[in-house]
């Protein structure tokens, strides 16, 4: 299992929110490719990257932060979400070395768009879908809808997406333990990969989420916790590594 740490971005700077709420925000940097080199020299594999001021335009906002870190880091796996919505930003995050790109709000609102660039960019798309109370949320986490996350999931496995990024957005940021119940039923229902995101704490997260991986869970993303220290990034990704070996 991989541990992804995350970097949302907004107004240029490293920050995280709570529940997404773009006006509880909490400043860890403001030079945020410094901070994906140092998850990446702790042993980062990979690192979810978030254009929050994109998921709120609609558009990309922070593109050349991004660009930059995937420059900076050839050898690390880069996702990225937050205001892709066509053909043309994914094409510009992919050329820039971009391995993965997160379709979130337009999922929701436009499905087929999703299987048109499954079969634009095959093996490169990957769905977010994020939830409370079992319904899918959309534009920043400002609207919820009335889709159900396992309907669309099976959906979206079926135009062909890489994996699904589910969050449970009660606990994203209150490092309330992730839901791991909640992943696991989504899991049951499809065969694609599942990232796990929103409310790891610490270590014991980590190792439960470890404990039920063969289920379908390729990975956890970590914000708030690895920033405040009340999960060891380093001490994370060593113990990932030496359970995989």
């Amino acid at each position: 299992m991989l541990l992804i740490p995350a970097i949302d971005i907004k107004d240029g700077k490293c920050v995280r929110l709570r529940q997404g709420k773009m006006e509880d925000e909490t400043i860890y940097s403001d030079k945020p490719v410094e901070v994906a080199m140092r998850w990446a020299s702790e042993g980062a594999s990979r690192i979810h990257l978030v254009d929050l001021d994109g998921a709120i335009s609609g558009k990309p906002v922070n593109a050349d932060i991004i660009h930059a870190i995937s420059e900076a880091l050839p050898e690390t796996t880069i996702q990225v979400g937050g205001g892709i919505r066509d053909e043309d930003t994914i094409q510009t995050y992919l050329n820039a070395g971009v391995n993965y790109v997160i379709i979130g709000t337009k999922a929701v609102t436009t499905p087929h768009f999703v299987s048109d660039v499954c079969i634009e960019f095959p093996g490169h798309i990957i769905v977010g879908l994020d939830a409370k109370d079992g319904k899918l949320a959309t534009e920043g986490w400002s609207k919820l809808s009335n889709h159900d996350v396992v309907d669309i999931a099976l959906k979206f496995e079926e135009d062909g997406v890489n994996s699904i990024i589910f969050t449970d957005i009660g606990r994203d940021g209150m490092m309330t333990a992730v839901n791991i119940d909640a992943t696991l039923e989504l899991c049951k229902q499809i065969t694609i990969p599942v990232i796990a995101s929103g409310g790891i704490s610490g270590m014991e997260d980590i190792k439960a989420l470890c404990k039920v991986a063969d289920e379908g869970i390729e990975g956890a993303i970590s914000g708030r916790a690895i920033y405040e220290g009340t999960l060891d990034h380093a001490a994370a990704q060593k113990y990932l590594k030496d359970i995989g070996n």
